[in-house]
């Protein structure tokens, strides 16, 4: 379900495309800060290249937006 909105216009909240990009921009945050990746040694796209040192929790990551 991650990017299924970009799909269909009834999935959540994507009806506008306000909510389209915030959630767009809320899923790039979460897919580089928190999701760890095996292809990538069990680490976040941000630690790969060195932007941040730990992994991200959901409430970490929302406070700062």
């Amino acid at each position: 379900m991650h990017l299924r909105r970009f799909k269909r216009s009834t999935n959540a909240h994507s009806t506008t495309l306000t909510n389209m990009k915030d959630v767009g921009v809320l899923y790039v945050a979460f897919y580089n800060f928190c999701r760890l990746q095996q292809a990538l040694g069990k680490a976040t796209p941000a630690m790969k290249v060195e932007v941040t040192e730990h992994v991200w929790t959901l409430a970490e990551m929302l406070a700062m937006v």
